[in-house]
């Protein structure tokens, strides 16, 4: 068996959902996976109390895109103005275009 706290999420997710389908006994599905008991009710436990949170994120999800997208827009003319300035003017002068 691994040591404590060494399973990843992927792992635990799994578990849980195969526990949830059902199918095979408590015992079997310790052997299969070698992981314990309390393991496989605590990741059914934090995989039905999160379950929710994933559907109530997905508004949240594209409310927070859409912001990200409007502030990478201001960012990037930022960085346009600031171009114009310390690169092109500079240039130009240099240049004497």
């Amino acid at each position: 068996m691994s040591h404590r706290g060494s399973h990843d999420a992927a792992l635990r997710a799994h578990v849980a959902l195969e526990a949830l389908k059902g199918g095979r006994t408590m015992s079997e599905r310790t052997s299969v996976r070698e992981v314990h008991p309390p393991m496989i009710h605590q990741s059914n436990m934090a995989f039905l109390n999160g379950a929710a949170g994933l559907f109530e994120r997905a508004g949240k999800a594209a409310a927070i895109a859409e912001d990200t997208v409007c502030d990478l827009h201001v960012r990037i003319e930022e960085l346009a103005v600031a171009k114009n300035f310390f690169l092109v003017r500079p240039l130009n002068l240099w240049t004497g275009r």
